[in-house]
C-alpha cells in the first residue's frame, strides 16, 4: 500500500483511526524555515472533530509533536516527523462490522484487495487519516506564504444551499464554515432535519490560489491542474474536481470560454500579461497563467448514516444494518483545511521542481 505523495516535497502518512497515532513524514523540505508546534496546531485545530452538532462527537484534542526535522525553530532540511496521538478511540462500536460491508464505505474493496482489513472506524481508510495531511499542508503554506503566495477554502454549498454572498471573515463565525451568514443559517436548518432523520449530506469546497507566479507546472503528465486533481480525490469522499467554470466550459463557445488578453500597467508604469476573464481557473496548458487559480471539490454525503440501510457480509449473506459509533453528519467543513493542505503540497512540490525549469535559475545559485 503506498502513501506516498509528491516528487521533491515528498510526505509518507502513516497510521489508523483506532491505531495509538497518525503522522507524516516530510522529505525533501527546505532548511530555512520557520517552523513551530503552533504553526501545525492552528490547521489541525481547524480540522479537530466535536466542534459542533454537525461533526462526529469524537473528542480529540488532535496535538502535534514534532519529532525530528526542526531545530531551534527552523527546518534543518533533514526528514520532518510529526504525530498526533490517538486518544478516545472505542473499538467496540465497530464489533458489528466485522463480517458486514458499509455501502459507500472502503469495507468490501479492501477485503476483497488485502485479504484483511481493520474494521475499526474504517481503518486506513478513515477519514481520520487526513491529520497526516493537514500537517504536511501546515508546513507547505508555511513556506508558501514566504515566497508570496496564498491559499484560501471554503465552503460553497451544503446539499442545495449554495452561498450568494463572499465574505471570508464570516467562514470563521459559523460552524459551516460557508463565507455568507444567511446562506449558513439555511443550512443547518437544512442539516437539522437530516441528522432527526438519520441522514448526511455533501457539498461543494471551494479553493482560491492567490499571487502564484507564471510558470508552474509540467506541461504533459504534472500539469498543474492535473496534480491538484489527484491531490483532490485522494481525499477520501471526494467525487469531483473542477477549475475555472469547469463543466460548464462544456456548453460554451469557443469565444464565450477563451480569456482575452490584454496589457496591465501597474501604478510604477511596469507592464504584464493579464486576462480579462478566468474561466481557465488560473491554469494554460496546464501550467500557472498569473492569474488566480479557482477550483471546487464535490464531496459526498458522509457514508456513515443511523437509518437502516440494505448490505452483504463476507458470507455472502443479505443483511439489514444500522450503523453505530461517531460519525460525522456532514464532512464538508472539517474537510476545508484538508483541501487547503493538499493544494498547499502540490503546490509547493511543484514550484520546488519549477526551480529547474530554466538554466538561469540554477546559475543564481551557483553561478
Amino acid at each position: 500500500m503506498s502513501s506516498v505523495f509528491g516528487d521533491i516535497f515528498k510526505i509518507s502518512t502513516f497510521g489508523e483511526s483506532h491505531a495509538s497515532a497518525i503522522g507524516v513524514i516530510i522529505d525533501g523540505c527546505p532548511s530555512g524555515i520557520k517552523l513551530s508546534e503552533e504553526d501545525i496546531q492552528e490547521y489541525l485545530d481547524r480540522r479537530r472533530p466535536g466542534q459542533s452538532k454537525f461533526t462526529t462527537p469524537r473528542k480529540e484534542d488532535d496535538l502535534c509533536k514534532i519529532m525530528s526535522g526542526v531545530f531551534e525553530g527552523q527546518t534543518t532540511g533533514t526528514p520532518i516527523m510529526v504525530m498526533v496521538e490517538n486518544t478516545s478511540q472505542i473499538s467496540t462500536d465497530y464489533d458489528e462490522l466485522v463480517d458486514v460491508y458499509r455501502p459507500g464505505h472502503a469495507d468490501f474493496t479492501f477485503d476483497q484487495k488485502y485479504g484483511i482489513r481493520d474494521h475499526r472506524g474504517g481503518g486506513r481508510s478513515s477519514g481520520r487519516e487526513t491529520i497526516a495531511r493537514v500537517i504536511a499542508g501546515a508546513v507547505a503554506i508555511k513556506a508558501l506564504k514566504e515566497l508570496g503566495v496564498n491559499i484560501s477554502a471554503f465552503t460553497q454549498s451544503i446539499g442545495p444551499v449554495h452561498v450568494r454572498n463572499f465574505d471570508l471573515e464570516q467562514c470563521a463565525l459559523n460552524p459551516l464554515y460557508m463565507p455568507d451568514y444567511e446562506a449558513a443559517l439555511v443550512a443547518q436548518d437544512y442539516l437539522s432535519k437530516l441528522i432527526e432523520e438519520k441522514d448526511s449530506a455533501g457539498g461543494i469546497i471551494s479553493c482560491i490560489v492567490r499571487d502564484l507566479p507564471v510558470g508552474i507546472g509540467e506541461p504533459v503528465f504534472d500539469k498543474l491542474d492535473a496534480v491538484l486533481a489527484k491531490a483532490m480525490l485522494s481525499i477520501g469522499a471526494v467525487k469531483g474536481v473542477e477549475f475555472g467554470a469547469g463543466f460548464a466550459s462544456a456548453s460554451m463557445r469557443g469565444s464565450e470560454s477563451n480569456d482575452p488578453f490584454f496589457i496591465k500597467e501597474d501604478e510604477n508604469g511596469n507592464k504584464k500579461v493579464a486576462k480579462r476573464s478566468n474561466n481557465s481557473g488560473g491554469v494554460l496548458g496546464g501550467i500557472s497563467d498569473g492569474s488566480t487559480l479557482i477550483m471546487n471539490v464535490a464531496v459526498k454525503p458522509t457514508s456513515s448514516i443511523s437509518s437502516k440501510q440494505l448490505t452483504v457480509n463476507k458470507y455472502l449473506e443479505e443483511v439489514e444494518l444500522e450503523v453505530g459509533g461517531r460519525h460525522d453528519p456532514l464532512i464538508v467543513p472539517r474537510a476545508v483545511v484538508v483541501v487547503e493542505a493538499m493544494a498547499a503540497i502540490s503546490v509547493f512540490d511543484l514550484m520546488l521542481k519549477n526551480m529547474s525549469a530554466r538554466f538561469e535559475n540554477v546559475r543564481k545559485v551557483y553561478g
